[in-house]
């Protein structure tokens, strides 16, 4: 289809208030974590979705309309400045107003689109398993020593040997791969499951905290085709999953303001599932959105 037929116009003005409220709300996030990293400090629940996803701040900060989406006036033409951008004229009666859109034509790495497509599809059609109670983080630190701890300029709840206990105690159900790889050694074979990167589509399920916080990931690995209100929600809904991930972590992170969720108890894998139903539901329309991208710009490039 052409962009005469298919694009949505968006006046000057109009994309402008867009972009300054997708500014001002991920300013809240990208700012204090700058900070922190120009005193050197760390956070270990805030700092995550920065160091583990290597999306820059600036690039979260960047406004992108996503496709589809012509934007009108003379301050368009600075988009111009990113390859995946071009420009086209639209046509009303003798008039053409100017305008910019992006260039589908420029999408790389069809088979990554594909393959992002493919995972967000299998995950979706599977039901979500709620048992592995956060013992991913505890699977982390087992059998370590107190140097060898991740974060380890933060206090652990218990000594290791009763962390060991716990985890040994209940079954480990793993379900994501880049969970899975950064278990300790020892406690890998205590895994229900052995996800590989090549199997990893064949796990995924929609219950799994790192499966929907990896939504962020697969909206910045599709930019700038994204929608940047899209990938902000992703990022939102991510900073929600990570600071309930860290709470049911071995971690004490109470001088942080993040009170434990103690699945080491009856009570609190119960609190730990009913985040889980919560994430699993939420997810759905982030995930279902970024299935129909895909599927446009696998369309665009067929």
């Amino acid at each position: 289809m052409s962009i005469a037929t298919c694009a949505v116009s968006l006046p000057e003005a109009a994309w402008h208030a867009r972009q300054h409220a997708h500014e001002q709300r991920v300013s809240a996030w990208t700012g204090p974590h700058q900070t922190r990293a120009a005193r050197g400090e760390k956070h270990p629940v805030h700092d995550f979705l920065f160091e583990y996803y290597r999306f820059r701040p600036s690039w979260l900060r960047r406004w992108h309309p996503g496709p589809d989406v012509v934007l009108l006036g003379a301050t368009a033409r600075d988009f111009l400045r990113w390859p995946e951008y071009h420009e086209t004229a639209e046509g009303a009666g003798p008039e053409r107003v100017e305008g910019v859109t992006l260039n589908l034509a420029t999408l790389p790495r069809r088979e990554s689109v594909a393959w992002i497509f493919n995972l967000l599809r299998l995950t979706a059609e599977r039901p979500p398993a709620f048992a592995c109670f956060g013992l991913h983080e505890w699977a982390m630190v087992y059998r370590q020593t107190p140097a060898e701890v991740r974060h380890h300029q933060w206090p652990l709840r218990f000594p290791p040997d009763e962390l060991a206990r716990i985890v040994e105690a209940q079954p480990v159900r793993c379900s994501h791969f880049d969970a899975f790889r950064f278990f300790t050694a020892p406690a890998q074979p205590l895994n229900k499951l052995a996800p590989t990167r090549a199997t990893a589509p064949e796990f995924e399920q929609p219950g799994c905290l790192h499966a929907n916080m990896d939504l962020y990931k697969w909206a910045f690995k599709l930019a700038p085709f994204t929608p940047a209100e899209l990938t902000a929600n992703c990022f939102a809904f991510a900073r929600d999953i990570r600071e309930v991930d860290m709470r049911a972590s071995p971690y004490d992170l109470e001088k942080l303001g993040y009170a434990p969720i103690r699945i080491e108890t009856p009570e609190g894998r119960a609190e730990y599932e009913a985040h889980q139903r919560d994430f699993a539901a939420r997810s759905s329309p982030l995930r279902a959105r970024l299935m129909a991208l895909c599927g446009r710009l696998l369309a665009a490039v067929t």
